[in-house]
Protein backbone atom coordinates (compact mmCIF):
# COMPACT_ATOMS: atom_id res chain seq x y z
CA UNK A 1 0.00 0.00 0.00
CA UNK A 2 1.13 3.44 -0.76
CA UNK A 3 1.95 5.57 2.07
CA UNK A 4 1.00 8.91 3.08
CA UNK A 5 3.74 10.48 2.35
CA UNK A 6 4.70 8.76 -0.69
CA UNK A 7 1.53 9.89 -1.73
CA UNK A 8 2.10 13.58 -1.19
CA UNK A 9 3.98 14.46 -4.21
CA UNK A 10 2.10 12.72 -6.35
CA UNK A 11 -0.83 14.65 -5.91
CA UNK A 12 -0.52 18.08 -8.17
CA UNK A 13 -1.44 15.31 -11.04
CA UNK A 14 -4.87 15.96 -9.82
CA UNK A 15 -4.62 19.60 -9.62
CA UNK A 16 -2.35 19.68 -12.86
CA UNK A 17 -5.63 17.98 -14.38
CA UNK A 18 -8.17 20.56 -13.31
CA UNK A 19 -6.46 23.17 -14.80
CA UNK A 20 -5.70 21.56 -18.21
CA UNK A 21 -9.39 21.13 -18.25
CA UNK A 22 -10.19 24.68 -17.45
CA UNK A 23 -7.55 26.20 -19.51
CA UNK A 24 -9.23 24.67 -22.40
CA UNK A 25 -12.23 26.82 -22.05
CA UNK A 26 -10.44 30.49 -20.67
CA UNK A 27 -11.65 33.64 -21.90
CA UNK A 28 -14.92 31.90 -23.35
CA UNK A 29 -17.03 33.18 -20.90
CA UNK A 30 -18.51 30.58 -19.52
CA UNK A 31 -17.35 30.16 -15.62
CA UNK A 32 -20.05 26.90 -14.84
CA UNK A 33 -17.65 25.08 -18.30
CA UNK A 34 -14.20 26.29 -16.65
CA UNK A 35 -15.31 24.63 -13.06
CA UNK A 36 -17.56 21.36 -15.32
CA UNK A 37 -14.04 20.90 -17.28
CA UNK A 38 -11.91 20.92 -14.44
CA UNK A 39 -14.06 18.25 -12.35
CA UNK A 40 -14.30 15.77 -15.44
CA UNK A 41 -10.58 15.88 -15.70
CA UNK A 42 -9.32 15.63 -12.08
CA UNK A 43 -11.76 13.49 -11.04
CA UNK A 44 -10.43 11.26 -13.78
CA UNK A 45 -6.97 11.19 -12.77
CA UNK A 46 -8.49 10.81 -8.91
CA UNK A 47 -10.35 7.46 -10.05
CA UNK A 48 -6.54 6.24 -10.63
CA UNK A 49 -4.91 7.44 -7.54
CA UNK A 50 -4.35 4.42 -5.46
CA UNK A 51 -6.09 6.21 -2.22
CA UNK A 52 -9.41 5.04 -0.39
CA UNK A 53 -10.75 8.72 -0.21
CA UNK A 54 -13.24 11.20 0.04
CA UNK A 55 -14.12 14.78 -0.62
CA UNK A 56 -15.43 16.08 1.85
CA UNK A 57 -15.87 19.79 0.98
CA UNK A 58 -15.77 21.43 -2.41
CA UNK A 59 -15.84 24.59 -3.81
CA UNK A 60 -19.27 25.65 -5.50
CA UNK A 61 -22.50 24.89 -4.27
CA UNK A 62 -22.94 28.33 -3.02
CA UNK A 63 -22.74 29.51 -6.75
CA UNK A 64 -24.62 26.32 -7.89
CA UNK A 65 -21.20 25.65 -10.20
CA UNK A 66 -20.20 22.23 -10.76
CA UNK A 67 -18.56 20.65 -8.08
CA UNK A 68 -17.60 17.63 -6.50
CA UNK A 69 -20.35 15.54 -4.70
CA UNK A 70 -20.26 15.98 -0.95
CA UNK A 71 -18.76 13.10 0.80
CA UNK A 72 -17.94 11.57 -2.91
CA UNK A 73 -15.64 8.55 -2.81
CA UNK A 74 -12.65 8.95 -4.79
CA UNK A 75 -9.32 6.78 -5.68
CA UNK A 76 -8.80 3.15 -6.12
CA UNK A 77 -9.77 2.35 -2.62
CA UNK A 78 -5.94 0.62 -2.41
CA UNK A 79 -4.18 3.41 -0.88
CA UNK A 80 -3.94 5.26 2.64
CA UNK A 81 -7.38 6.57 4.08
CA UNK A 82 -7.59 10.27 3.26
CA UNK A 83 -10.23 13.29 2.61
CA UNK A 84 -9.86 16.12 0.60
CA UNK A 85 -11.12 19.70 0.37
CA UNK A 86 -11.28 20.59 -3.07
CA UNK A 87 -11.15 24.04 -5.27
CA UNK A 88 -11.16 22.86 -8.91
CA UNK A 89 -10.27 26.24 -10.04
CA UNK A 90 -10.55 29.34 -7.40
CA UNK A 91 -11.03 32.13 -9.58
CA UNK A 92 -13.35 30.92 -12.24
CA UNK A 93 -15.14 33.52 -13.30
CA UNK A 94 -11.32 35.61 -13.88
CA UNK A 95 -10.79 32.39 -15.97
CA UNK A 96 -13.79 32.30 -18.14
CA UNK A 97 -12.69 36.16 -19.01
CA UNK A 98 -8.98 35.31 -19.72
CA UNK A 99 -7.78 37.07 -16.55
CA UNK A 100 -5.24 36.11 -14.21
CA UNK A 101 -4.90 34.71 -10.58
CA UNK A 102 -7.15 31.91 -11.06
CA UNK A 103 -5.39 27.84 -9.79
CA UNK A 104 -6.50 24.65 -9.28
CA UNK A 105 -6.09 23.24 -5.47
CA UNK A 106 -6.57 20.69 -2.89
CA UNK A 107 -5.74 19.91 0.43
CA UNK A 108 -5.27 16.11 1.73
CA UNK A 109 -4.93 14.69 4.96
CA UNK A 110 -6.14 11.50 7.12
CA UNK A 111 -9.42 11.81 8.27
CA UNK A 112 -11.03 13.62 10.63
CA UNK A 113 -7.91 16.62 10.20
CA UNK A 114 -9.96 18.91 8.22
CA UNK A 115 -12.32 21.42 9.73
CA UNK A 116 -15.40 21.65 7.41
CA UNK A 117 -16.04 25.55 6.24
CA UNK A 118 -19.31 24.98 4.46
CA UNK A 119 -19.96 26.92 0.85
CA UNK A 120 -22.53 29.14 2.45
CA UNK A 121 -22.19 32.62 2.37
CA UNK A 122 -18.77 34.93 3.46
CA UNK A 123 -15.89 34.38 5.73
CA UNK A 124 -13.82 36.90 6.76
CA UNK A 125 -9.94 36.36 6.87
CA UNK A 126 -5.94 37.24 7.55
CA UNK A 127 -2.79 35.43 6.48
CA UNK A 128 0.33 36.07 6.73
CA UNK A 129 4.14 34.75 7.86
CA UNK A 130 5.90 33.03 10.83
CA UNK A 131 6.72 36.79 11.86
CA UNK A 132 3.42 37.25 13.34
CA UNK A 133 1.91 33.86 14.78
CA UNK A 134 0.65 34.71 18.28
CA UNK A 135 0.47 38.59 17.28
CA UNK A 136 -2.85 38.94 15.70
CA UNK A 137 -6.14 38.47 16.48
CA UNK A 138 -9.11 39.03 14.58
CA UNK A 139 -10.60 41.53 17.85
CA UNK A 140 -7.66 43.66 16.28
CA UNK A 141 -8.90 46.19 13.96
CA UNK A 142 -7.68 46.03 10.22
CA UNK A 143 -5.74 49.04 11.12
CA UNK A 144 -4.06 47.35 14.09
CA UNK A 145 -3.42 43.77 12.09
CA UNK A 146 -1.49 45.95 9.62
CA UNK A 147 0.84 47.54 12.12
CA UNK A 148 1.37 44.46 13.84
CA UNK A 149 2.22 42.49 11.14
CA UNK A 150 4.42 45.09 9.48
CA UNK A 151 6.00 45.83 12.76
CA UNK A 152 7.36 41.82 13.11
CA UNK A 153 8.43 42.28 9.78
CA UNK A 154 10.19 45.25 10.29
CA UNK A 155 9.14 46.92 7.67
CA UNK A 156 7.43 50.79 6.99
CA UNK A 157 3.94 51.18 5.70
CA UNK A 158 4.92 52.33 2.80
CA UNK A 159 6.77 48.79 1.78
CA UNK A 160 4.15 47.12 3.15
CA UNK A 161 1.96 45.06 0.74
CA UNK A 162 -1.99 43.60 1.27
CA UNK A 163 -3.46 41.68 -0.89
CA UNK A 164 -7.49 41.37 -1.18
CA UNK A 165 -10.23 40.27 -3.31
CA UNK A 166 -11.56 43.35 -5.07
CA UNK A 167 -15.14 43.42 -4.08
CA UNK A 168 -17.46 45.72 -2.92
CA UNK A 169 -18.28 44.11 0.57
CA UNK A 170 -14.58 45.34 1.11
CA UNK A 171 -14.49 49.05 0.39
CA UNK A 172 -14.30 49.93 4.05
CA UNK A 173 -11.64 47.78 4.74
CA UNK A 174 -9.80 49.48 1.41
CA UNK A 175 -10.52 52.91 2.44
CA UNK A 176 -8.61 52.18 5.82
CA UNK A 177 -5.97 50.42 3.37
CA UNK A 178 -5.15 53.60 1.35
CA UNK A 179 -5.58 56.20 4.67
CA UNK A 180 -2.07 53.84 6.07
CA UNK A 181 -0.59 54.44 2.75
CA UNK A 182 0.68 50.98 1.91
CA UNK A 183 0.57 49.12 -1.38
CA UNK A 184 -1.96 47.36 -2.47
CA UNK A 185 -3.21 44.12 -4.49
CA UNK A 186 -6.54 43.82 -5.84
CA UNK A 187 -7.18 40.56 -7.09
CA UNK A 188 -10.58 39.91 -9.43
CA UNK A 189 -10.35 36.01 -7.75
CA UNK A 190 -8.50 33.50 -5.70
CA UNK A 191 -7.92 34.67 -2.40
CA UNK A 192 -5.84 30.99 -2.08
CA UNK A 193 -2.61 31.90 -3.73
CA UNK A 194 -3.02 35.41 -2.20
CA UNK A 195 -2.84 33.85 1.55
CA UNK A 196 -0.32 31.42 0.13
CA UNK A 197 1.90 34.08 -0.83
CA UNK A 198 2.03 35.55 2.20
CA UNK A 199 4.24 33.52 3.66
CA UNK A 200 6.48 32.88 0.35
CA UNK A 201 9.30 35.91 0.96
CA UNK A 202 10.13 35.81 -2.67
CA UNK A 203 6.48 37.19 -3.52
CA UNK A 204 6.27 40.75 -2.08
CA UNK A 205 2.98 39.90 -0.24
CA UNK A 206 3.00 40.26 3.38
CA UNK A 207 -0.61 40.03 4.44
CA UNK A 208 -3.97 38.85 3.20
CA UNK A 209 -7.37 40.42 4.43
CA UNK A 210 -11.05 39.66 3.08
CA UNK A 211 -13.92 38.07 3.38
CA UNK A 212 -14.31 34.74 0.84
CA UNK A 213 -15.49 31.52 0.74
CA UNK A 214 -15.34 28.47 3.41
CA UNK A 215 -13.43 25.40 1.42
CA UNK A 216 -10.86 28.15 0.17
CA UNK A 217 -10.59 29.13 3.64
CA UNK A 218 -9.67 25.48 4.79
CA UNK A 219 -7.65 24.84 2.00
CA UNK A 220 -5.52 28.24 2.12
CA UNK A 221 -4.96 27.53 6.26
CA UNK A 222 -3.64 23.67 5.52
CA UNK A 223 -0.96 25.51 3.24
CA UNK A 224 -0.32 28.14 5.31
CA UNK A 225 0.58 25.88 8.02
CA UNK A 226 2.32 23.80 6.03
CA UNK A 227 5.02 26.83 5.20
CA UNK A 228 4.90 27.57 8.92
CA UNK A 229 2.53 30.49 9.13
CA UNK A 230 -0.73 32.36 10.58
CA UNK A 231 -4.71 32.19 9.21
CA UNK A 232 -7.44 33.45 11.05
CA UNK A 233 -10.67 32.97 10.07
CA UNK A 234 -14.24 33.68 11.22
CA UNK A 235 -17.82 34.04 10.22
CA UNK A 236 -18.17 37.43 8.33
CA UNK A 237 -22.01 38.38 8.94
CA UNK A 238 -23.57 40.53 6.16
CA UNK A 239 -26.96 42.63 6.04
CA UNK A 240 -27.71 40.57 2.94
CA UNK A 241 -27.49 37.52 4.53
CA UNK A 242 -30.47 35.06 4.63
CA UNK A 243 -31.70 34.98 8.14
CA UNK A 244 -31.37 31.19 8.78
CA UNK A 245 -27.46 30.87 7.47
CA UNK A 246 -26.19 31.18 11.19
CA UNK A 247 -28.26 27.81 11.82
CA UNK A 248 -27.66 26.18 8.86
CA UNK A 249 -24.04 26.83 9.76
CA UNK A 250 -24.15 25.65 13.58
CA UNK A 251 -26.05 22.35 11.83
CA UNK A 252 -22.91 21.81 9.71
CA UNK A 253 -20.50 21.85 13.36
CA UNK A 254 -19.70 25.84 12.88
CA UNK A 255 -19.00 27.74 16.21
CA UNK A 256 -20.54 31.16 14.46
CA UNK A 257 -18.91 32.62 17.18
CA UNK A 258 -15.28 31.34 17.10
CA UNK A 259 -12.22 32.61 15.28
CA UNK A 260 -10.59 29.49 13.69
CA UNK A 261 -6.75 29.66 13.56
CA UNK A 262 -4.65 27.24 11.43
CA UNK A 263 -4.95 24.65 13.96
CA UNK A 264 -8.29 24.12 13.79
CA UNK A 265 -9.05 24.13 10.51
CA UNK A 266 -5.84 21.67 9.41
CA UNK A 267 -5.16 19.32 12.55
CA UNK A 268 -2.32 17.06 12.95
CA UNK A 269 1.15 16.79 11.18
CA UNK A 270 0.10 15.06 7.93
CA UNK A 271 -0.93 17.90 5.62
CA UNK A 272 -0.52 18.07 1.69
CA UNK A 273 -1.82 21.30 -0.06
CA UNK A 274 -1.63 20.77 -4.00
CA UNK A 275 -2.23 23.56 -6.53
CA UNK A 276 -1.62 24.49 -10.22
CA UNK A 277 -2.07 27.33 -12.14
CA UNK A 278 -4.75 27.73 -14.31
CA UNK A 279 -3.90 31.23 -15.68
CA UNK A 280 -0.65 33.39 -14.99
CA UNK A 281 -0.93 34.86 -11.03
CA UNK A 282 0.59 35.93 -8.01
CA UNK A 283 1.74 32.14 -7.10
CA UNK A 284 2.24 30.33 -10.12
CA UNK A 285 2.23 30.49 -13.70
CA UNK A 286 -0.81 29.17 -16.28
CA UNK A 287 -1.25 26.53 -18.09
CA UNK A 288 0.46 26.79 -22.10
CA UNK A 289 -0.20 24.58 -24.85
CA UNK A 290 1.67 23.59 -27.52
CA UNK A 291 1.40 21.25 -30.14
CA UNK A 292 0.15 18.12 -28.99
CA UNK A 293 0.34 18.90 -25.12
CA UNK A 294 0.38 21.59 -22.34
CA UNK A 295 2.95 22.78 -20.05
CA UNK A 296 1.48 23.13 -16.37
CA UNK A 297 3.27 25.30 -13.31
CA UNK A 298 2.40 23.60 -9.64
CA UNK A 299 3.52 23.39 -6.05
CA UNK A 300 3.29 21.08 -3.61
CA UNK A 301 3.84 21.52 0.09
CA UNK A 302 3.59 19.11 2.68
CA UNK A 303 3.82 18.47 6.39
CA UNK A 304 5.73 16.55 8.81
CA UNK A 305 8.57 17.94 6.50
CA UNK A 306 7.73 21.38 5.92
CA UNK A 307 9.17 20.70 2.12
CA UNK A 308 7.97 23.02 -1.24
CA UNK A 309 8.01 21.83 -4.20
CA UNK A 310 7.46 24.01 -7.09
CA UNK A 311 7.75 22.27 -10.29
CA UNK A 312 6.79 22.49 -14.48
CA UNK A 313 5.00 19.71 -16.07
CA UNK A 314 5.22 18.81 -19.92
CA UNK A 315 2.21 16.56 -20.82
CA UNK A 316 2.23 14.96 -23.82
CA UNK A 317 -1.98 14.26 -24.80
CA UNK A 318 -1.47 11.41 -27.40
CA UNK A 319 -1.56 8.00 -25.70
CA UNK A 320 -1.80 9.61 -22.45
CA UNK A 321 -4.08 7.06 -20.26
CA UNK A 322 -5.94 10.85 -19.16
CA UNK A 323 -6.06 13.17 -21.44
CA UNK A 324 -6.66 11.12 -24.36
CA UNK A 325 -10.30 10.88 -23.70
CA UNK A 326 -11.09 13.70 -23.36
CA UNK A 327 -9.24 15.62 -26.23
CA UNK A 328 -9.73 12.96 -29.45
Amino acid sequence: MVSFRALAPSLTRITIAAAIGAALHIGQGNPNLIDEKAVEFSRAVLAQTDVDGEVISCEGPKDNAPAFMRRERVGTGKGPKVQFVIDPVDGSTAASKGRKDAISALVCAPTSCFQVLPDDGYYFKVATDHHSVGKISLDMSVEEIVRTVAQEKDLPLENFTVIMLERVRHLEILKGLRKLGVRIILIPDGDIAGAVATCIPSSGVDLLVGAGAGPEATIAATAVKCLGGTMLVKVWRDKKDDPTRLDRLRVEGVDVDKIYNEDDLAKGDKLVFAASGVTKGELLDGVRFIPNGAIASSICIRLPSGTVEKSETTLRFKGHPIYKQFLT
